[in-house]
């Protein structure tokens, strides 16, 4: 201790006695009465048996520091350009002097963007996608899954059919309209051609989809309203035009309570059988 030290120095004892006092050896007295502090020195030693030379070894700082090479890949560096006869272990002691041993510290420190949380969905928020079916060896043609899953309740509802036109994707949603548990009060596609529901693809007419689409809605009294063709926005959207879609989330809820028990029933028959639509 730097007490019992400080003691020992100051002491005009013999050597024995106070070697006797603290159960220490006499050499360790003469040793801390000959020194000038009472803190422990550095073990390493005074002269270090280095194989690089300065110069070296400022060269390998600079390659770590603009480089930000591993251990590793500076060894081999080293060994090719500067000294052959360099070690792994005395190429990292010459990196911990410089203290740049640790790839984290040099490495710029960036601020990591927050990611944005979901946004708060009420139920009844329901997006409809189709995807291709791989064709089977014994099938003639590829067949389509239609698809709606609400996004707060994750409830699923399928239908198979063997072609991708308006009037499967009108025959869906009446389907989907019948089946769901709660109230739609959104309906979230794309702008393929069943998403249109049949209507032509030119810029001309946008009035047009918007009536037809407006018919294939489920009839709680939804409106769609589709992005212009070749739009920057793929996704269309339709909201419902009913005073429960501006409410909170657990006002819904609560709303649909009554509901949903009694088309509960239904709606696992119905999506149980989904996969064995006819075509």
């Amino acid at each position: 201790m730097p007490k019992i030290r400080a003691t020992i120095q100051a002491s005009t004892e013999p050597a024995w006695m106070v070697a006797e006092r603290y159960g220490i050896s006499g050499q360790t007295i003469w040793k801390w009465r000959k020194r000038d502090s009472v803190h422990d020195r550095c073990h390493t030693s005074n002269r270090l048996q280095k194989t690089l030379t300065p110069a070296h070894e400022a060269v390998a700082v600079s390659l770590r520091r603009k480089l930000l090479l591993p251990l590793d890949d500076l060894l081999a560096v080293v060994c090719e350009l500067l000294n052959p006869n360099v070690s792994r272990a005395g190429l990292d002691h010459c990196l911990w002097r410089d203290r740049v041993s640790r790839l984290e510290d040099l490495k710029p420190k960036t601020l990591k963007i927050p990611h944005k949380p979901f946004n708060a969905y009420g139920p009844g928020y329901l997006h409809v996608d189709v995807k291709y079916l791989l064709q089977m060896a014994d099938e003639e043609r590829r067949r389509y899954l239609f698809v709606a899953i609400d996004r707060v309740y994750r409830w699923v509802f399928v239908r198979i059919y063997s072609a991708k036109t308006a009037a499967n994707a009108r025959r869906f949603l009446r389907d989907l309209d019948r089946a769901a548990p709660m109230k739609i009060t959104w309906v979230l596609t794309d702008n393929g051609k069943s998403s249109r529901i049949g209507c032509s693809a030119c810029a001309s007419a946008p009035r047009r989809a918007t009536t037809n689409s407006t018919a294939s809605a489920p009839s709680s009294g939804s409106s769609t309203v589709w992005p212009r063709p070749c739009a920057p926005k793929p996704m269309a959207w339709s909201r419902a035009s009913t005073a429960g879609s501006r409410t909170s989330y657990k006002a819904i809820a609560l709303a649909q309570a009554k509901i949903w028990n009694r088309r509960s029933c239904a709606t696992s028959a119905s999506t149980t059988a989904s996969s064995r639509n006819p075509r």
